[in-house]
């Protein structure tokens, strides 16, 4: 095998311009671009996204730009390793802040990309998907699954901000992305999923002879029994940590086919260092404070703040006190494709 391949200017220059009027190109002096030995080598940076100097922005945002004239008023936090503009946190993963104020609604969409929302602050935003009215309570995880139309409205007193999570840059990538707009949805008058099929883990609707399953049968994950759940595990669980991940309560499967969501609880004091991912990742903190070391970066964040690490990354979590994180993570596009891997360090 060659240690070292050959480079392009040790190529005669008319046989170069011969194979550019031809529209081709020599391999081997771009190989390890693509082919890199051992690991990738990602063109991610790790990120950090401070909430409260995002905050003011997202208020100005509103007194400038209505909401008809923004379809989607959201400011993108861009990966630092491709720059401030770039439509990605990570490789495959877009994150922004929107803001909805009292009032306002969001016209109905629908588009190629999945989108999970991360309701951030605030009280009285719902989310419409399909005509199941969704309320946006802080914490909450509600999906926009790819192809389900949506809209949003706010019922409340405050402003409401969510993070928003879609599989974008995969779209962008495959030059499949686009979006339909279209009237706000009459709304269904009944509760959602989550309150009434999916009250309780382990029980689902009964089976009906011809009746086939949604393939998206729940919407919206209630922040409060995501802490309950995480208290329990960590109580009983025998870990130093807890970690539980958002799946289809009728197959078990995560929630969406390209990306993941987990919900950590990390107890004051312990140090957290899991294995190296092949997977990228956002974390959102729902609430508390700490450091964390992303190759050899240190971050120190605070409640509604988000930070991101490559695939590969060393990351060490060092909460001060206790501390709820939500883990965006691309595994399960990497699965599908046959790929996930972890490394012990």
């Amino acid at each position: 095998m060659a240690v070292e391949l050959g480079t392009l200017e040790e190529l005669p220059q008319q046989y170069r311009d011969d194979m550019s009027a031809a529209g081709v190109a020599p391999l081997w002096p771009m190989m390890r671009n693509v082919l890199p030995h051992g690991s990738p080598k990602p063109q991610t940076a790790a990120g950090y996204w401070n909430y409260e100097k995002i905050r003011p922005l997202l208020i100005r945002a509103g007194q400038l730009t209505p909401v008809e004239k923004a379809e989607r008023r959201v400011l993108v936090l861009s990966d630092p390793g491709r720059g401030v503009g770039a439509m990605q946190a990570t490789a495959s993963i877009y994150l922004g802040l929107q803001l909805l104020l009292p009032g306002e609604a969001a016209p109905a969409h629908v588009h190629t990309p999945s989108a999970v929302r991360i309701v951030v602050e605030g009280k009285g935003g719902y989310t419409v998907v399909d005509g199941e009215k969704l309320p946006m309570d802080e914490g909450d995880l509600v999906l926009t699954p790819g192809g389900e139309w949506h809209d949003h409205g706010h019922e409340g007193n405050e402003p409401v901000v969510w993070l928003d999570a879609l599989d974008l840059p995969l779209f962008v990538y495959l030059e499949g992305s686009y979006a339909t707009e279209g009237p706000l949805q009459a709304q269904r008058n009944r509760p959602d999923a989550s309150q009434v099929e999916y009250l309780a883990a382990g029980l689902a609707p009964t089976r009906r002879p011809g009746v086939g399953l949604r393939r998206y049968p729940m919407m919206r994950y209630p922040w409060a029994r995501t802490e309950d759940a995480l208290r329990a595990m960590l109580a009983h669980g025998g870990e130093e940590i807890a970690e539980l991940d958002y799946v289809n309560p009728e197959t078990g499967a995560d929630v969406l086919p390209t990306m993941g969501f987990t919900a950590m609880m990390l107890p004051a004091g312990v140090r957290h260092a899991p294995n190296l991912r092949s997977s990228s990742a956002a974390f959102h903190v729902v609430r508390g404070r700490g450091r964390t070391r992303i190759n050899g970066e240190v971050f120190d964040w605070g409640p509604k703040d988000t930070f991101s690490a490559p695939v590969f990354a060393e990351v060490e979590h060092e909460p001060e006190e206790e501390a709820f994180l939500v883990r965006i993570h691309d595994r399960p596009l990497q699965e599908r494709l046959g790929y996930y891997e972890e490394r012990t360090r």
